[in-house]
């Protein structure tokens, strides 16, 4: 989705919904350890880098980010405090729309995108309790407020021939950036609680072979890159 510069909040002081979009971005970014830049923001919302370079300079005016030395974004204390918000209700309307409404994992992610921004907390608030108080998306993402991430999980990528494991969650990146991936790992079973052995590595032709819930398949490296692992 193309997502323009932002214009000004609201008038109860919420961020707007391009705002929202740029803070979860970063955010999404952040969170699975990658170096929040202007191109790398460019590349994720499908916009130009001038775009990028306009939507920063106001939001650093409100508050919300600041730009180091290098160039680097980061949310400022209001602006996580915004773009952690933001995310929780993405990550319950995603649990509602797979748990009650039986969407799969990909159009889930989609729709929650389009209605997070029109969730007030009371809604939010009813939806996480009559869920039962989830503690992760569907992807296994933990729901921020609720849950934190596991301290030792890894990615599938950097594990060793002969580890064992379960996998934990499927990474941000994967879910807006590649949604033929989620397909793609769900065919495999690469799911959340999935047990997993790797059987082989080899760097030569970036492929991983693994063993998932007793079934062997050689993957792309690039695809398990993207998958996150805690040992059993």
């Amino acid at each position: 989705m193309s997502v323009p510069a932002p214009g000004n909040d609201d008038p109860a002081g919420s961020p707007s919904e391009v705002v929202s979009r740029y803070l979860e971005a970063i955010y999404y970014i952040w969170a699975e350890g990658e170096v929040v830049r202007s191109s790398r923001l460019a590349d994720w919302l499908g916009v130009s880098r001038p775009t990028v370079t306009l939507a920063l300079q106001r939001m650093t005016r409100d508050g919300l980010v600041s730009l180091n030395a290098g160039k680097e974004i980061r949310l400022t204390e209001s602006g996580l405090s915004a773009a952690t918000t933001i995310v929780r209700r993405h990550r319950i309307v995603e649990r509602w729309l797979t748990d009650v409404l039986g969407l799969d994992w990909v159009d889930a992610d989609e729709e929650a995108a389009r209605l997070e921004h029109s969730i007030s907390e009371r809604v939010e608030t009813q939806l996480f309790e009559s869920l039962g108080r989830p503690t992760s998306c569907p992807h296994g993402n933990p729901i921020p407020g609720h849950s934190e991430p596991d301290p030792n999980e890894v990615r599938l990528s950097e594990v060793s021939t002969g580890w064992k494991g379960r996998v934990s969650r499927i990474s941000e990146v994967a879910e807006r950036e590649a949604p033929t991936l989620l397909a793609y790992l769900s065919e495999h079973a690469l799911v959340p609680r999935a047990l997993v052995r790797v059987l082989e590595s080899d760097p030569r032709r970036a492929t991983v072979t693994v063993e998932v819930e007793e079934r062997s398949q050689t993957l792309d490296l690039d695809a398990v890159a993207k998958v996150w692992v805690v040992p059993s």
